[in-house]
């Protein structure tokens, strides 16, 4: 225990004071969040590989450096899971498909994870997701099926599922995923999170790619922003990256949204409409902005232009590719959902493929016309609040029918965050997101850190007893 709070329970930063005053050992932090693991995981699903061993022995480590008043980074002993897509040496890379469980275990740590263990983290488990990444939901072949720790009838959203139900349950205080249409920021929605998928490139990760983007979750911004601090530094090997800004966020959040302009969109123009109790949710942080003095101006819809053609053609190819790579065997271990948007490529030629391309360069003409007019936008994170555990979308029909309010920002590669907004009449939560220009991952931080302290309720995590 730490005063009224068990150990299980403490952020991040206040783990790293804690242990700069001597009042905490990170050992002692480790055995909480393993202890914690033990219990929970079983309900939940998040962790399918655990690392206790080497996790305690990091630990040690590092309380020998704090009892000598030399921590070696930013995150020195605090307890980081990490999704399946993102490579870690010696841990399982299975990308959440069975396809992929008997492949050897990387020999190589991808930037995320190079970044977390310079910085001092405990890498103690790798953390669910559907297969491939191409499922928004916690279903997959390899893991089966992630439950949200606010409800485990519910869903946790993903592809960053895992990562976020450990979060919300309770199991570490960080978590990196990865977001290629809404993947970290889904699940925050979903879990009651914070996160941000950052400028495209402002993270460097592995393969390169100029849509995906490795992103932080946690339960407050100013965790979420001190994990951005360390997964934002340079490596050579994405060579999309961006020059690295050497930004402490968790240190320069903005106190203050007033004289800021901000457009409201509640229908992205294509895809599901929210529900209204989402509605209601994201137009009370609305009003709660405004009263702390930004201009809130609504608009009809981000877009007038119905990109979901193009988006499920899109990654129809990008799913049918990586199978054809897979020998039939393997192929055949995939999760029926993901084979079938695949095949769903077989018809499409050539010429229509880059026709859904140029569709999508009219989009992302149109939505960052829309956004260089505000400072921000906020908008919810999901259509829904939830859908049961077990399904693959809210409407199974249309498995990416649900992400109209975060997938544009993955094309035009701006920053968008999220935060807490709210819980329904069954104790669900939802999400805020802000979206800001390109290059402005301070600022994003800084509207969702501000709405945060003014929101007018505290989160009480799930005990899952």
């Amino acid at each position: 225990m730490m005063g009224t709070k068990q150990l299980w329970q403490l952020n991040a930063v206040e783990m790293l004071s804690a242990y700069a005053a001597r009042r905490l050992s990170p050992v002692e932090v480790m055995e909480a969040i393993l202890a914690r693991a033990a219990a929970v995981n079983p309900a939940i699903n998040a962790l399918f590989h655990i690392v206790p061993e080497s996790a305690l022995e990091q630990a040690r480590a590092s309380e020998t450096r704090w009892a000598a008043g030399s921590p070696t980074g930013l995150l020195d002993g605090v307890p980081v899971s990490v999704k399946d897509s993102i490579a870690v040496a010696g841990m399982p890379y299975w990308r959440g498909s069975k396809a992929y469980m008997q492949r050897p275990n990387p020999t190589y740590d991808s930037p995320p994870a190079a970044r977390l263990k310079e910085a001092g983290a405990i890498i103690f488990a790798k953390t669910t997701m559907p297969d491939l990444g191409m499922l928004g939901a916690g279903v997959s072949s390899a893991h089966g099926i992630t439950r949200n720790p606010w409800n485990v009838a519910f869903n946790t959203a993903g592809s960053s599922s895992g990562g976020a139900a450990a979060v919300a349950g309770g199991i570490g205080p960080l978590t990196v995923g990865s977001d290629i249409g809404g993947s970290v920021r889904l699940p925050a929605a979903l879990c009651g999170l914070a996160s941000i998928k950052p400028t495209q490139g402002r993270i460097p990760h592995l393969p390169p790619s100029p849509i995906r983007s490795a992103g932080p979750l946690a339960r407050t911004v100013e965790d979420t922003a001190l994990l951005l601090s360390v997964l934002a530094r340079p490596d050579a090997r994405d060579y999309g990256s961006l020059p690295p800004e050497q930004i402490a966020y968790h240190e320069r959040l903005a106190d203050s949204v007033a004289g800021l302009k901000l457009g409201l969109f509640l229908e992205s123009g294509f895809g599901m409409s929210a529900e209204p109790a989402v509605v209601d949710a994201i137009e009370t942080a609305a009003a709660c902005l405004s009263a702390a003095g930004a201009e809130i101006v609504r608009l009809p819809a981000l877009i007038d232009i119905d990109i979901s053609a193009a988006f499920n053609l899109v990654f129809a190819v990008r799913t049918r590719i990586e199978l054809d790579a897979m020998s039939p065997d393997a192929r055949s271990g995939v999760h029926a959902a993901v084979l079938q948007l695949a095949a769903s490529a077989d018809k499409i030629s050539a010429i229509e493929l880059g026709h859904a391309y140029d569709q999508i360069e009219r989009l992302k003409a149109g939505v960052i016309a829309v956004s260089a007019k505000f400072d921000y936008l906020l908008s919810p994170a999901t259509p829904v609040v939830n859908f049961p555990a077990e399904a693959i979308a809210p409407d199974p029909d249309q498995p990416l029918g649900w992400v109209g309010f975060t997938a544009a920002f993955n094309q035009t590669g701006q920053p968008a965050a999220v935060v807490c907004c709210g819980f329904d009449a069954r104790g669900l939560p939802i999400g805020l997101q802000i979206t800001g220009n390109r290059f402005d991952d301070l600022g994003v931080l800084s509207v969702a850190s501000v709405y945060e302290a003014r929101r007018g309720f505290t989160i009480e995590w799930p005990h899952l007893s």
